[in-house]
């Protein structure tokens, strides 16, 4: 039997504007999140052109992708990756001793509500509060650019809606580009861009002029 080719994404194409909050969205398997780390330069594309404000990132590598990754791009997962043995303050901090320009990690905490909660280990907290210490984590890098990959999926309803509210947030308040991505269409209204994917292509992209506050979605 000959080699088949699977392309995991094919002929994608679009645009974020700096500051937006952007939702990519499409069933499992369209290959959203294959986007998301070839953006956040965990993936490699084999043709075309990934710019992040105005830098070809597809074409490094070695030490200037791992630069990349480090000073530019922030992540947020499904799963929070927390140190246990690390409190919410040092989980923060251990993250900032190979960055640039960080942010102060106590002050990142307050500011996601955590404040009070900072010499509390992982165990301590629920998992909101544990998805908040991810979410200061990647802030207190000071990215030009959040990737947060299903960032409630491990949360219920209630909990996951006030991690949504504090990435659309962050958005506003300070002007971060944020891109967000979901199988979950209802969460659309809430940003600026919504780039769907199906089978590995942009099958649609939208416009919100007005997006809607996160606290006015139900779904």
């Amino acid at each position: 039997m000959g080699e088949v080719s699977i392309k995991a994404c094919d002929g994608v194409n679009f645009d974020i504007e700096e500051g937006e909050f952007a939702i990519i969205v499409g069933p499992s398997g369209a290959g959203k999140t294959t986007v998301l780390n070839i953006l956040g330069g965990m993936d490699t594309v084999t043709s075309g052109e990934v710019r992040v404000d105005g830098r070809d990132v597809g074409s490094l590598r070695g030490k200037q992708l791992i630069q990349y990754r480090r000073e530019d791009i922030g992540f947020v997962f499904q799963f929070y990756n927390l140190m246990q043995n690390l409190t919410a303050l040092e989980n923060v901090e251990l993250a900032l001793q190979i960055c640039r320009e960080p942010l102060d990690a106590g002050q990142v905490l307050e500011e996601v509500g955590l404040g009070e909660r900072k010499n509390n280990f992982p165990a301590q907290l629920s998992g909101g509060e544990q998805q908040r210490v991810a979410i200061a984590r990647a802030l207190a890098k000071n990215p030009k650019l959040l990737l947060c990959d299903e960032p409630t999926g491990a949360l219920d309803y209630a909990t996951g809606k006030s991690i949504l509210k504090l990435l659309q947030d962050t958005c506003r308040h300070r002007g971060m580009t944020v891109i967000v991505i979901t199988h979950n269409t209802a969460l659309t209204p809430m940003a600026d861009r919504v780039i769907h994917i199906r089978s590995g292509k942009v099958s649609r992209m939208d416009r919100n002029p007005h997006p809607t506050p996160v606290e006015e979605i139900e779904w």
